[in-house]
């Protein structure tokens, strides 16, 4: 449904996206993740048809961007982070509102109206002025006009921003929902927001794409955890020659003379515990602990952001 190859997007010198290409099927959640400054915004405005490229190629439904903008417009519902609402406008006013915009035929209107109101709860709400409205119901005001055109590609740049955890629940459930009929990318900072949601996720560091995978892959992608009282020299040279071992590092010690070593195992073997557990013993090494751990969103981020020499602003 969207192929992006690729992309370049220049502001003046600055180049904001370095080369950018991923694809996306029909139905897939898709979480956007990144720093700020990293390029989400400006793929995000391209994908909607907001900026031109520089260089490279977007295609939607087969589609070029820069060919058929209206077109593709017309298949994309678009929140951004600041939601553009009209406050002295009734949930109605403003909802009949946007779908005069987006062309939606007269006979058609009080039942896409209606429809989205239903999919964003927002009934006992429709007759109140948006200026009385909480930050929830705000936000499902702004989901409501991303989809009153039931669009095939839904756009969500930090639905859940400012949310009491109440109506972050509310926002996950109601994104869950619209997935089952769109497409949707979710721009976010929040971590567990990926986690609760996606399907797969894409990291933008720096310009260019440095995570492309979908949860299950990355949370298969775990690590052994050990303490020894050998120093890294000693300690890389007996557990690098372990089958199975794929990348060690290590962390100084935080008492006396005992080191902590990461172990990235080749493959999620599960006897790859007990194999390296042997080891240490054989060797008459002091072991003093030893943990399997699962990698969560956050600590992936933060490695692939230590690996770009930077620091995350999450």
């Amino acid at each position: 449904m969207i192929e992006v190859k690729n992309l370049v997007r220049r502001y003046g010198n600055f180049v904001a996206v370095k080369g950018v290409s991923f694809n996306i099927p029909k139905g897939q959640i898709i979480g956007l993740l990144g720093h700020n400054g990293a390029g989400k915004t400006t793929t995000i405005k391209v994908l909607t048809g907001y900026l031109e490229p520089s260089e490279g190629e977007v295609l939607i439904s087969g589609m070029n961007i820069g060919d058929h903008t209206l077109d593709i417009q017309n298949k994309i519902g678009y929140l951004p982070e600041n939601s553009p609402l009209y406050p002295e406008m009734t949930v109605v006013e403003y909802l009949s509102y946007v779908a005069n915009m987006r062309g939606i035929a007269s006979e058609s209107q009080v039942a896409a109206i209606q429809k989205a109101i239903e999919a964003t709860d927002l009934k006992p709400k429709a007759g109140d002025k948006i200026a009385t409205l909480s930050k929830g119901y705000r936000q499902r005001v702004g989901v409501a006009q991303a989809i009153i055109h039931q669009p095939e590609i839904l756009i969500l740049d930090e639905p859940t921003n400012g949310l009491d955890p109440t109506q972050i629940l509310a926002m996950r459930n109601l994104i869950k929902r619209l997935s089952e009929t769109t497409t949707v990318i979710l721009s976010t900072h929040i971590m567990q927001e990926v986690e609760a949601i996606c399907d797969r996720v894409l990291i933008i560091m720096d310009g260019r794409v440095a995570v492309d995978a979908t949860l299950e892959e990355l949370r298969a992608e775990g690590q052994i955890s050990i303490a020894l009282d050998r120093n890294p020299d000693e300690a890389r040279s007996v557990l690098g020659a372990i089958s199975g071992v794929a990348e060690i590092s290590h962390e100084q010690p935080t008492s006396g003379n005992t080191w902590n070593y990461r172990l990235k195992p080749a493959a999620d073997d599960q006897n790859l515990s007990a194999v390296i557990a042997k080891t240490v013993v054989d060797k008459g090494w002091n072991l003093y602990g030893l943990s399997r751990e699962k990698r969560n969103l956050e600590s992936i981020f933060r490695d692939v952001n230590a690996g770009q020499g930077g620091t995350a602003n999450v």
